[in-house]
This record gives structure tokens, C-alpha cells and sequence, in this order.
């Protein structure tokens, strides 16, 4: 009898051991099922949010709309946190802080050092919020506020005075007027436009992305915009006081940027044309270098465009007021450098000269054996970020024959905005083939989709200049393609891939940079900032503080920022806006609950120096 009780228990523990055995098999199987789906890592705190927004295309309380067009209001409320980020002085309402005027003067004037990058170190940093000035209003809409800007925004009368002959900026009231007016053009940008498509083909949208050096209050952007050609305007902060400022209240795309000691912040092969007028770059000095950066920058096939001394100076150096021998030496080193550099000198007429760069090196033998040319020996020709400009020629990239495009031919605007890259065809970006690309554009057309519902003033004219923090291949910009808006897309510098070359490509704009430090622009020149994995990015590079921080400086009072993250970085995102007199809520990623990333919606509440606010603190 024992025995068989002995025996019996024993079948007893086994089938309970294989009860056990196949309830654990049971549990990691589900256990593993879940964790793929993606569900866990705060999401218990995702779905409380969820809960609270309700439905993810509806926004409850956050208000997209500006009340501030002329008199200060009030916008509703919502539950921002108690703020503790205080504004900083009235001083600082235009501050730069990488182009601050005090620290310029430190630096060696040569070469315009002075005028370049000089960011504050991390001590000297302001950790207040840049205040807008008494009176600040809402630009006007695009078209108007290509021709008006409201003086409030920037009260600053110098150039009406200085430039008046030459129609740049007129003030009339309380808003200040612009002609459409040049130092070369005091008749207006569209008949000096008129006079360059006698040459250059804007019509048929082989030329689309233009580079304009010492732009002014860029007049010939704004214009060339009209002719579907999308313009990177760039001028130092100098004399001519508060000339990027003016050209982003327009609504025009532009940087503060100056040609100096190091190279341009855009890959090679960007531009369809770059162009001069009486922009003060010494082009002929340094052996040429400045030529060589634009060369480097240029795409095979495309056009430089020179516009005053020392342009046909034997019957203009009176005028100019410039000893005729200084400007004929001038000329005479352009000329050398153009040659160097394969340029054919396409039109010369009055005070206008224009050059096409060659298409491949196959057009442009006898240089090779020209002891004067040195070329660059740079294996990456788009690292360029704090590189000192050399005086050396970029060479041609590979081509299959003699009248191939170097590089890669591309499609007419506007089919190259959706047409396969060379750069991609080519496989020269890691990781990203034909279909990766294809698969990359209908999910940012997605996204974009569901921004759209998120926010129904997107595509409204409402904003009009919109920066993506991290452009990667220009999706987002490219699912937003518009004539009522434009998108500076940045690459920040310690990005995986170098993909600036591709946006080029698909006919849209941009500039590397780096987070870590302030953006080349003056304070509130952007109305919707995108900001797309940054802060995973820069997780342990620097602070979000820091970040957070510059996208308020250059955020306009009531724009509007999308941040796309994983949920618990934004929620830490959005503890430190909901202390910047920001509103925000959570969404769902467009997929759903159970997808990590969310979208974090926010909008900067209107305040001013020492006057009206929305915020309720």
C-alpha cells in the first residue's frame, strides 16, 4: 500500500510540474507579444494622456490663431505650469546670441572673422526668455507682407535713410514699406528679374534653388519667389541694421552669414544659381577662394551672377567713384578665377555679368594640366561645419560621358520635389535605397496629414516661414509644399547621415547647424517650428534647457512648435515649456495608443517687454 501512495504521488508532483512548466512557456510568450507590439515604457502614463486629450485630431483648448494682428487680447487658457523661466532685459529684444555685436569686436577683422559665428560659452549663456518689443504685432500675410512690415516688429529706420535713392525701404506710418528696390536695381527687382531670364531659364523650372550673397533686405528673393525659384538670402549683422530681420518679417527665407575664413553652411553641388549685387565681397582676393567656395556650392551646369563694380568699369569708375586701375585689377582676377574654374562667361551687359559652370570635368581638361589649379583633397566635400575655406577647386564628381551631368541630371521643378535624388540613386547615402526613399515620403505625407487635422491652419497662409530641426531627406518640408510657406530644413551636424545634398536636390532649401548652440536669425522669425527626434538626437550632447530655450528666442509670440518624440522625452518637454509661457497637449501618434512615439502640439503665448500677456501667471 505504500508503494502505490508513494507511486501516485509522484504522478501527482509531475503533472504539476508540467502545469507549471507550460503556464511559464504561456506567460513570456504573451509577455513577448506585448513588448512587441510596443506597448510599455511609460505608457500608462501615454494612455492617461491619451485619455485626457480625447480624440487625437481634436485639441481641446490649445488655440492656433493669432489675437494680436494690432492690439494686444487674451487667448484662453490652458493648464500651464507655474513659470519660472523669468524674461530677460528689453535689451535683449533683438538678441543674436552667436553674432552679438559687444563680442564681434573681440575678433580679428581679416577676412571678416568678426563677422562670423562667436557663440557664448555655456557661462555666458542667458537662461531668460528674449522679449518681444512694445507693441509687437503679427506679420502681415503673404503676399502683403512681401511689400509691408509692421515698424513695430522692427524699429529700426536707418536704411530708409541710408538707401533711400535706392528704394529699398521706405516709412510710411506705422509700417514700413518696400518698393521691391536694390542698390542695383532702384527700378525694382522684377525688371532686373526680367533682364536675368534673358539668360537664366526660370521659366521652364530648371532653375530652382538660388544663393544670394549680401542679399539686402532681400528684394530679389522675394521677387525671384513669383518665378517658383526658392532663395537662401544671406547678409552679416553690421551696419546695415537689421537688414535678415527685415527679409524674414517679409516672409522671405534668409540667415545672418557672411563670406569669411570658413566654408558656407550648405553641401556642394546645392545651387541652380548664386548671385552678387554690389554684395562687397572682395572676389578676387585670397587667390580667389571666395570664387572657389561659390564653385563648390554651385551644381555643374549652373549660373553665377555678378551685378556691379567692377562690371564693365571702363565706362562706370567715374560713377563708382573708384580708381579705374583698383577696378580693372578687380576684374582682371574674376576673369583669371572664372577661367580656372571652367566658367563660361554666358552675357555682360551694362553692369551685369553672367557665368555657367561646366557640367563635368570631361568639359574641363585643360585645367588638369593647369599648374595654378590645386584641388581640394577633403574626402567629404559637405563637411563643412566651422571648416576653414581653402583656396583650392572642388572636383567634379564621376559621369558616364562627356555631356553627362556630373553628379546626376535633375528632373524640372516642381517633379524633382518627388523624382529619386541622384544622390540616392547613386547609393551615396548609407542605408537609404530607391524604395527605403519612396517608403521614407508616403509615411512623412502621413505625418504631415495628421498634422494637418492636429492643427487646420498648417496649409491656411497662417504660417509662413517654418523650420524642421532635423530635416532628414526633406519629407516634411516636401509633404508641405506650398506658394503660401517655405521650410528652412536643417541638418544638424552630428546627424548619422549627411542628407542636406538630397533636400538641394529635391528643389527645397536648408543649412547644417548644430543645437547645441544658438541659430543664425534674429529673435521671433519663425511661425511653426518642427521639431522631429532633436532632443533623442541630443540627448548627451546638451541640454534641452539650452534648446528649449533658442526655440522660444526665435519662435514668433502665438507660433506654434510639433514636437515628434518618444513619450518620455516629451514629457519632460513638456515640464519645461509648460514653465515658458507655452501651451501645450499630447497626441497620439497617427497609428495609435500603442505606438511609443507621440506627438507633443504647442503654441508660445503673446507677451512683451514689460507690457500685455496672455499667460495667466
Amino acid at each position: 500500500m505504500a508503494l502505490k501512495s508513494s507511486s501516485g504521488d509522484g504522478r501527482t508532483r509531475s503533472s504539476i510540474q508540467i502545469f507549471i512548466v507550460v503556464g511559464l512557456c504561456c506567460f513570456f510568450y504573451i509577455l513577448g507579444a506585448w513588448q512587441r507590439s510596443g506597448f510599455g515604457k511609460a505608457d500608462n502614463l501615454a494612455m492617461e494622456i491619451t485619455k485626457s486629450t480625447g480624440d487625437c485630431n481634436i485639441i481641446p483648448n490649445l488655440n492656433f490663431e493669432t489675437h494680436h494682428g494690432g492690439d494686444a487680447g487674451s487667448s484662453d487658457d490652458s493648464d500651464s505650469k507655474p513659470k519660472t523661466f523669468q524674461p530677460c532685459h528689453s535689451r535683449f529684444t533683438d538678441y543674436t546670441p552667436c553674432q552679438d555685436q559687444k563680442r564681434a569686436m573681440t575678433f580679428p577683422r581679416e577676412n571678416m572673422i568678426y563677422r562670423e559665428r562667436h557663440c557664448p560659452p555655456q557661462e555666458e549663456k542667458l537662461h531668460c526668455l528674449i522679449p518681444a518689443p512694445q507693441g509687437y504685432v503679427t506679420p502681415f500675410p503673404w503676399p502683403k507682407s512681401r511689400d509691408y512690415v509692421p515698424f513695430a516688429n522692427a524699429p529700426y529706420k536707418s536704411l530708409t535713410v541710408e538707401k533711400a535713392i535706392q528704394n529699398w525701404v521706405q516709412y510710411e506710418g506705422n509700417v514700413f514699406r518696400f518698393p521691391g528696390g536694390g542698390t542695383q536695381f532702384p527700378q525694382g527687382a522684377d525688371k532686373y528679374i526680367d533682364q536675368l531670364a534673358s539668360v537664366l531659364p526660370f521659366t521652364n523650372g530648371t532653375v530652382r534653388t538660388a544663393l544670394d550673397t549680401g542679399c539686402g533686405v532681400a528684394s530679389l528673393g522675394a521677387y525671384l519667389w513669383s518665378r517658383n525659384v526658392i532663395t537662401m538670402s544671406f547678409a552679416p549683422r553690421d551696419s546695415h541694421e537689421a537688414q535678415v530681420q527685415f527679409a524674414l518679417e517679409r516672409g522671405v527665407p534668409a540667415v545672418i552669414g557672411v563670406f569669411g575664413s570658413v566654408k558656407l553652411p550648405y553641401p556642394s553641388k546645392a545651387f541652380d544659381m548664386a548671385h552678387c549685387s554690389r554684395c562687397l565681397i572682395p572676389w578676387g582676393a585670397n587667390d580667389g577662394m571666395y570664387l572657389m567656395e561659390v564653385d563648390r556650392v554651385l551644381r555643374p551646369g549652373g549660373y553665377w551672377v555678378l551685378s556691379g563694380p567692377p562690371i564693365n568699369w571702363k565706362n562706370n569708375y567715374r560713377s563708382w567713384q573708384r580708381p579705374k586701375e583698383e577696378l580693372q585689377e578687380e576684374q582682371r582676377k574674376i576673369e583669371e578665377t572664372a577661367k580656372l574654374l571652367c566658367w563660361d562667361k554666358k552675357y555682360e551687359k551694362g553692369e551685369m555679368a553672367i557665368w555657367q559652370k561646366r557640367v563635368n570635368a570631361d568639359s574641363c581638361r585643360a585645367r588638369q594640366d593647369d599648374s595654378r589649379a590645386t584641388f581640394c583633397k577633403s574626402a567629404d566635400v559637405d563637411d563643412v561645419w566651422y571648416k576653414k575655406m581653402e583656396a583650392c577647386i572642388t572636383p567634379y564628381s564621376d559621369s558616364g560621358s562627356s555631356d553627362e551631368l556630373a553628379g546626376g541630371a535633375l528632373k524640372v521643378f516642381p517633379e524633382r520635389l518627388y523624382a529619386i535624388p541622384p544622390r540616392v540613386a547613386s547609393g551615396s547615402i548609407p542605408g537609404v535605397s530607391v524604395e527605403t526613399y519612396q517608403d521614407y515620403n508616403n509615411e512623412w505625407k502621413k505625418h504631415v496629414n495628421a498634422y494637418k487635422k492636429i492643427n487646420k491652419l498648417i496649409d491656411s497662409g497662417r504660417y509662413r516661414n517654418i523650420m524642421d530641426m532635423n530635416a532628414g531627406l526633406g519629407g516634411f518640408a516636401a509633404a508641405l509644399e506650398s506658394p503660401k510657406l517655405w521650410v528652412m530644413n536643417v541638418v544638424p551636424t552630428i546627424a548619422e547621415k549627411s542628407t542636406l545634398g538630397v533636400i538641394y536636390e529635391r528643389g527645397l532649401i536648408g543649412i547644417y547647424h548644430d543645437w547645441c548652440e544658438a541659430f543664425s536669425t534674429y529673435p521671433r522669425t519663425y511661425d511653426l517650428i518642427h521639431a522631429s527626434g532633436v532632443f533623442s538626437l541630443y540627448k548627451d550632447r546638451c541640454g534641452m534647457e539650452d534648446i528649449l530655450l533658442e526655440m522660444d528666442r526665435i519662435l514668433r509670440p502665438e507660433g506654434a512648435v510639433i514636437f515628434r518624440d518618444e513619450v518620455d522625452v516629451l514629457i519632460k518637454v513638456r515640464k519645461m515649456v509648460g514653465q515658458m509661457r507655452w501651451h501645450t497637449k499630447m497626441v497620439d501618434h497617427e497609428d495609435g495608443p500603442l505606438v511609443p512615439e507621440k506627438i507633443l502640439v504647442a503654441v508660445k503665448q503673446y507677451w512683451v517687454a514689460g507690457g500685455n500677456s496672455t499667460s495667466t501667471q
